[in-house]
C-alpha cells in the first residue's frame, strides 16, 4: 500500500455512477463490494475503489481519521 494512495482516498471523487461527486474514502460499503464482486475499473479509480474496500471489508477505514483531521 502506498501511502500516498491514503490520501487521495480522502481527495479523489467518484467520478460517475449513483455516487458521483462522493469522496472514495465515504462511500458505502456495500457499494465497494459490488465493484468487487463485479470487477474494478481499470486506472487510478479502479485502483483507489479496491483499496477502499480492503480497507471497508477489514474494518480498517478508521486509518483514514489521522488523515481527515489534517
Amino acid at each position: 500500500m502506498n501511502p500516498e494512495h491514503l490520501q487521495l482516498l480522502l481527495t479523489r471523487e467518484m467520478p460517475y455512477g449513483k455516487y458521483k461527486g462522493w469522496l472514495i474514502a465515504d462511500l458505502p460499503g456495500r457499494y465497494l463490494n459490488w465493484f468487487a464482486r463485479k470487477g474494478f475499473p481499470p486506472g487510478e479509480i479502479g485502483l483507489l475503489l479496491a483499496l477502499m474496500q480492503e480497507l471497508d471489508h477489514n474494518g480498517l477505514s478508521s486509518l483514514l481519521d489521522p488523515l481527515r483531521k489534517r
